[in-house]
């Protein structure tokens, strides 16, 4: 099995349909979003300094939307790190499994909208960075 690398992370332009009286942006499964979307849920009421995430995925992809406001992932594969900003509604960052992710610097009254390839399973993530690092090199 190839191992994860951040620059397997893709950002995504989604569709946009512009209106007079507002935008929308549609996606689909294995359309706009690369995987069969199995699992919806939104991150919001965050509060300023604090993060997110901060863990990784066996098997489940994710696919990230700030639907409101802004704020940053940083992507580690344990060898790499790279940041990639979120700040449009328009704009989706696919974290297929194995990278470490975390979700930071959020903007005041942010939404991360989530979309994942599983439902929860609590046996697919990986919480501590040195189990994570054992699983990526073993």
């Amino acid at each position: 099995m190839q191992k994860a690398s951040v620059y397997g992370c893709s950002v995504f332009e989604l569709p946009k349909i512009r209106y007079r009286a507002g935008n929308i942006t549609p996606v689909h499964n294995n359309i706009e979003i690369p995987f069969d979307i199995k699992r919806i849920f939104y991150l919001y009421d965050i509060p300023g300094g604090e993060s997110r995430g901060a863990h990784a995925h066996k098997e489940c992809h994710q696919f990230l939307i700030a639907a409101s406001g802004s704020f940053e992932v940083l992507l580690d594969d344990g060898k790499t790190k790279r940041i990639v900003q979120l700040n449009r509604p328009y704009m989706g960052l696919h974290i297929p499994p194995g990278i470490w992710a975390s979700e930071i610097n959020f903007s005041s009254g942010s939404i991360c909208l989530v979309f994942a390839s599983q439902t929860y399973k609590e046996g697919d993530y990986i919480r501590d960075y040195t189990e994570y690092l054992k699983h990526n090199n073993g």
